[in-house]
């Protein structure tokens, strides 16, 4: 009995938070004039809640990751536009800028590919992407110490 409970209590904890944390930022975007929610911070949680340890699941790595990730979408999108090469460069580059920057973190390799294709105004800098990370990760540190009773984050920054 106390097997299973340890194989499925670390699930459970990664469900209960990311469910209250995405959910947190739905009703937040819903209810209030700040968009903090765009689809990569859902993989992002997959790393906050599932393997909270990484360097990739650091506060550093998620809003640094996101952030360097839209600054070269825009970039692209309004040097190249939203076309194949432009993806593809988008993609390396961000992966090869986030390392460089020691901001590696996987979910931000699809914001600008999220970015070249739906041509946001840059404003998508202030909302969603900003508070949107931002908020993920306070609410994460706040479930982890004290729903999950776990140290979070290893590190700031």
């Amino acid at each position: 009995m106390n097997t299973l409970i340890q194989r499925t209590l670390p699930p459970l904890l990664a469900f209960s938070g990311a469910f209250l944390v995405i959910f947190s930022l739905a009703l937040i975007t819903r209810f209030s004039h700040l968009s903090v929610l765009f689809a990569p911070l859902g993989a992002s949680a997959v790393l906050l809640f599932a393997v909270h340890e990484s360097p990739l699941a650091q506060p550093r790595a998620i809003i640094g990751g996101h952030l360097v990730s839209a600054l070269v979408g825009f970039g692209l999108l309004h040097l190249m536009g939203n076309t194949p090469l432009a993806q593809g460069t988008a993609v390396g580059l961000s992966i090869a800028l986030m390392m460089l920057t020691r901001t590696l973190h996987p979910p931000a390799g699809a914001t600008p590919l999220v970015i070249l294709q739906t041509a946001p105004p840059v404003e998508f800098l202030l909302s969603p992407l900003l508070p949107g990370t931002v908020l993920l990760v306070l609410l994460g540190v706040l479930y982890h110490r004290f729903a999950a009773r776990r140290s979070y984050p290893k590190f700031w920054w």
